[in-house]
């Protein structure tokens, strides 16, 4: 590899959490170098800093491409193709984000729908039916959820990110509230 070492740390790391990921470790380091480059690169510059094949790094892109994780680019006067990760981190999630439901909880929600629309004729039946609307209705919640963050501009959702706990509390004190103000309930004066 012929990279600076920091360089070279980072993208040996994210090639060893592809696995992890569910991509493979090339498509892992094609993506980091990608993301920590100062200018799009081509095919071959990614093979020669990767010491990889030129066919596995095309293999590679086309991966990166189908999750819309990377951008091609042309150059004026240049016949080849450019590449480069999206600059803002929060696209670069809401696009892992909007991939992952597509390929994952789609075809589960799918699934699950379908589920309950069945009648079930056995005990055993009607129990897993009522743990699969547990879950259906799980899933929907979270990707109701994720369809309002999808919509949220990089600084909301930067800030939604930093409230952590402080959601919660605003949860508590909103229960308060409710209770304090609950029909039948007198209220203090």
């Amino acid at each position: 590899m012929n990279l600076p070492p920091l360089t070279q740390r980072f993208v040996l790391h994210f090639g060893e959490m592809g696995s992890r990921w569910g991509i493979n470790r090339t498509v892992g380091q094609i993506y980091a170098l990608l993301f920590v480059s100062a200018k799009p690169l081509n095919a071959d510059e990614i093979a020669d800093a990767l010491a990889f094949s030129r066919s596995n790094v095309s293999m590679g892109l086309k991966e990166l491409s189908s999750w819309n994780l990377v951008r091609l680019n042309h150059l004026p006067n240049d016949r080849r193709e450019y590449f480069q990760a999206p600059e803002d981190v929060w696209a670069i999630f809401r696009t892992l984000a909007a991939e992952r439901r597509k390929r994952e909880i789609d075809p589960t929600l799918s699934m699950l729908r379908d589920a309950l629309l069945e009648e079930p004729t056995e005990a055993e039946d009607v129990h897993a039916q009522a743990r699969m609307k547990q879950m259906h209705d799980l899933i929907e919640l979270g990707t109701s959820w994720l369809d309002d963050v999808q919509k949220m501009d990089s600084a909301s959702l930067a800030s939604l990110m930093k409230m952590g706990s402080q959601v919660q509390k605003l949860l508590q004190v909103k229960d308060r509230v409710k209770q304090a103000f609950k029909p039948g309930k007198p209220t203090k004066p």
